[in-house]
């Protein structure tokens, strides 16, 4: 695969060695002008082409048979193509337990590992040789211990060795700040789209990266937009994205797609999403998104096995962890799809061998952190697991550790979906949690923050909190589960409206006593106002405790291991199950498993 031009942000061409030749040939293809050119060119917008196959391989799935034993393809007269996708990584290397819901039960199995996954992927490649694209949809380099502990740097190599084509940033890519984000990011060899992330320190607001990205494949033009969460900067310590401005869709998507199809002659669009399910649906269904086919999401880890056909645009999501490959055939014919199989397959390391060049490479990246790492901090005799909407394993030790350490009435952590789960084994009945598993369920290692506020704060903030999960309007709800908490009880309707959710909350046993001041603690987050604690505005006694999360954590599990933690009904809503894994709108044709 080569580009149209080599001139990306930063400053290294992404054309594969043995394509440089056909270099000369490409050019003679750019329909680009001048002003384009000098506008885009230097941010590295101009796409790739993709030299046409020569062969197909047939999968043995009999929809994707079917499909290219059609007569137009095997004269030629029609193109297929195939774009791979994974996104919501969040720097997981290694083989992990996998979370799947069957049959109204928890079944894990292993998955993952990213050199089963180039393994994988150089598979499906070659199912399709020089007309297959492979996208990442943001949240790749923060989530584990040797992506925080390097700010991302030692995931990016690991990328650029599986040879993606068009990588797009998500809301955690901020984590490190402006300055890394923009390092770690061009420092991919793929290409990078944004459309919504500006320099908010430039008068003229210059976007970060192109919004936009054109690659020929089969000898088809097919155009890419890309949109982080517009809400990066609320969900999340808005320190992190201090430097940056982001924008809506609904601002120029129509624009953007106009441009594609109308000037540029691309035959299908599709945007590149890191806004959450609920946002991706709600967008497909705009007026402002027609003409875009495909919205290829991320963010919420949904794993979408049959694409859902909203009013102008189909949705998928594949997943997270490197767990999930989703993968799209496409046949055009005369600039119109014809023909489309999506499937969502799964990374299995029995399946799919170890690439060898990749493991060596994981095993020399992870080498000067194994000592530290490896360490086991404590055990479990029971799944910690972050699945579930309302509640999780994983989140009830968390707030309980906070709320032992700090002596407070209530402890509170934000519904993260970080972190695979750690199952244990079947025959000890027990699992390790080890430094490294630690880093993955607090990717960051902040200080705890303590408080005091009203019961009506806390009620009223809790009703906020359901608001941003549960939100009729898809635009405000924000990409985490519900707020997760110790100390405290509720009950509450997802249906009914704004402010009117709760049926019960309760303190250490006891109804809440809206006049009585109780105590509160929360991680802090960079950049939040002296008197919030998150997201509870004015707080009073605010105070930044020199309490570390890890040092907590690790001293919690040193006096309680083995933990055995399961739901415990501390969040209930009265008109979905305790095992909700979705913050789908109801009447949507999806099902998480």
């Amino acid at each position: 695969m080569s580009e149209d031009k080599c001139t990306h942000t930063h400053g290294q061409c992404s054309c594969h060695n043995d394509e440089v030749k056909n270099e000369a040939q490409e050019k003679k293809q750019h329909d680009y002008n001048r002003r384009d050119f000098i506008k885009y060119g230097s941010m590295g917008l101009i796409g790739a082409k993709l030299s046409p196959a020569l062969t197909y391989w047939l999968q043995d799935d009999g929809k994707v048979k079917d499909m290219l034993s059609n007569k137009a393809v095997k004269n030629g007269k029609a193109q297929h193509f195939t774009i791979l996708h994974t996104a919501d990584i969040h720097g997981q290397l290694d083989v992990h337990p996998e979370f799947f819901w069957e049959n109204d039960a928890t079944v894990y199995r292993n998955r993952g590992g990213f050199a089963h996954l180039k393994t994988m992927l150089n598979e499906l490649r070659n199912q399709n040789p020089g007309n297959t694209l492979l996208v990442d949809g943001g949240d790749c380099f923060q989530g584990s211990a040797i992506a925080s502990l390097t700010e991302g740097a030692a995931i990016v190599p690991l990328i650029n060795n599986i040879k993606y084509d068009l990588v797009l940033p998500g809301n955690w890519e901020v984590v490190y700040k402006k300055k890394k984000l923009m390092e770690d990011m061009n420092a991919y060899t793929a290409a990078k789209i944004c459309a919504n992330m500006f320099n908010s320190e430039d008068e003229q607001k210059e976007l970060l990266f192109p919004p936009y990205q054109i690659f020929t494949i089969a000898g088809v033009k097919i155009g890419f937009v890309g949109y982080n969460d517009p809400l990066t900067p609320i969900r999340q310590s808005p320190g992190y994205s201090k430097g940056i401005k982001f924008t809506k869709p609904e601002q120029d998507l129509a624009g953007y797609v106009d441009l594609l199809r109308n000037q540029k002659g691309c035959s299908m669009v599709f945007v590149v999403s890191h806004m959450g399910m609920a946002q991706q649906v709600n967008l497909a269904n705009q007026d402002y998104a027609n003409g875009v086919d495909y919205i290829l999401g991320a963010d919420t880890h949904e794993r979408i096995r049959k694409p859902i056909q909203c009013k102008h645009s189909k949705v998928t999501e594949p997943g997270a962890f490197a767990s999930f490959v989703g993968k799209l055939d496409i046949i055009i014919e005369d600039g119109k799809i014809k023909d489309e199989v999506y499937e969502l397959l799964e990374v299995d390391p029995e399946k799919y061998k170890a690439d060898a060049e990749m493991q060596h490479l994981v095993n020399e990246t992870k080498k000067p952190y194994n000592d530290t790492i490896k360490v086991i901090i404590g055990q479990t005799t029971t799944p910690l697991m972050r699945y579930f909407t309302l509640e999780s394993p994983m989140d009830n030790l968390i707030t309980d550790a906070l709320r032992s350490k700090t002596k407070t009435d209530i402890a509170i952590s934000n519904g993260f979906r970080f972190c695979h789960p750690i199952v244990p084994d079947e025959e000890t009945g027990v699992a390790d949690i080890s430094v490294d598993h630690m880093w993955s369920m607090l990717p960051i290692n902040s200080t705890v923050k303590k408080g005091e506020a009203t019961g009506q704060q806390i009620h009223d903030w809790l009703e906020d909190e359901m608001e941003k999960t549960f939100s009729p309007d898809a635009t405000k709800r924000f990409g985490g589960w519900l707020v997760r908490h110790s100390g405290m009880q509720v009950t509450f309707t997802i249906a009914n409206e704004k402010g009117k959710r709760i049926q019960s909350l309760s303190v250490g046993g006891s109804p809440i006593d809206l006049n009585r001041t109780y105590t509160i603690c929360a991680c802090e987050r960079d950049g939040d106002p002296e008197d919030t604690i998150c997201r509870i505005t004015h707080v009073q006694h605010a105070t930044e405790t020199n309490i570390y999360l890890h040092d907590m954590f690790k001293e919690y599990l040193a006096a309680h291991s083995p933990v055995s933690y399961k739901l415990e009904g501390r969040s209930i809503a009265t008109d979905a199950p305790q095992t909700l894994l979705t913050q789908i709108t109801p009447g949507i044709d999806y099902q998480f498993r």
